[in-house]
């Protein structure tokens, strides 16, 4: 397992781990409890999504690199909402090959 599979790894057991004790004072957690429900993390993909495409127009690369991170935190908080994981994401990639 190489550098990014470790830190997509991580990063999905902290959500995993907000999810399931919902700290008050967490994001993650707040994503899981808002009152849109999921519509609140698929907003926030959809702005970061478009921020990204800003920052590529401008060509900011230190904007490019936030804003796909911020995607990929917001996908994997979907998945996670939808029962789903990094495996799975893994595996979809793996057959695209």
């Amino acid at each position: 397992m190489d550098d990014t599979d470790a830190v997509l790894d991580e990063l999905f057991a902290v959500i995993e781990d907000r999810k399931e004790q919902l700290p008050e004072d967490s994001y993650t957690a707040s994503l899981f409890t808002h009152e849109k429900g999921e519509n609140a993390v698929l907003e926030k993909l959809g702005e970061e999504t478009t921020e990204l495409l800003l920052a590529a127009k401008d060509d900011d690369r230190e904007e490019i690199a936030h804003e796909a991170a911020d995607i990929v935190y917001h996908m994997l908080v979907l998945l996670s909402m939808k029962e789903m994981g990094v495996a799975d994401l893994r595996a979809e990639l793996r057959e695209r090959r």
